[in-house]
């Protein structure tokens, strides 16, 4: 094939998965700019690399391999490098008159996935946010539908043990505030069980 044929075959093939995947990558990285940034990213990887896929049929777990990748590495790097600002999370939140809801479940999501791995949070965002079913998610792993199943689970099972963890320190916190005679904060409970 000539270059300019599989430029426009990466083209035609990636359209339909633009916005799905634009959309992961803000979920997988929690900011819409970092999420821009591992989008665009991702794909002049996968453009570069267009010509070592074999089978056209694969094109969509082949990309979201690519991004995972991507977030991956991104993950790997020193912490100081991937500090930004909340800006853009608190100006989204801005739009709605109460955001506290949607800070709060954002903070107890962030930290929740805090005890997760690159890859275990994509599996995670893929399946929970991006409604993809576990025969998907099989097929971009390479793995047997048990094994995603079990790591969903074990993935899960995480996220509820790092904030039951978390909750019951800040129970235990407001007890000693208690016996120190002042009131305890309200904020930061969360029922989970």
């Amino acid at each position: 094939m000539r270059m300019e044929s599989y430029s426009e075959r990466f083209w035609q093939l990636l359209e339909p998965e633009y916005d799905e995947a634009m959309m992961f990558c803000r979920k997988l990285t929690a900011s819409r700019d970092q999420g821009d940034d591992l989008f665009q990213d991702s794909l002049l990887a996968a453009y570069t690399n267009f010509r070592s896929l074999r089978d056209e049929a694969a094109f969509r777990p082949w990309l979201y391999r690519i991004i995972i990748n991507g977030f991956r590495s991104q993950t790997r790097r020193p912490w100081w490098r991937r500090v930004t600002g909340l800006t853009q999370s608190v100006q989204d939140t801005q739009a709605s008159p109460d955001p506290s809801n949607a800070l709060a479940a954002r903070r107890w999501l962030g930290r929740a996935f805090r005890v997760l791995s690159a890859d275990d949070q994509a599996m995670v965002v893929l399946h929970e946010l991006e409604g993809w079913t576990v025969a998907d998610l099989a097929a971009l792993w390479d793995r047997t539908e048990g094994a995603i199943k079990a790591k969903l689970f074990r993935a899960r099972r995480k996220m509820k043990d790092e904030i039951v963890r978390f909750t019951r320190r800040d129970q235990s916190r407001d007890k000693q505030t208690d016996a120190e005679g002042a009131k305890p904060c309200a904020v930061g409970k969360l029922d989970v069980e």
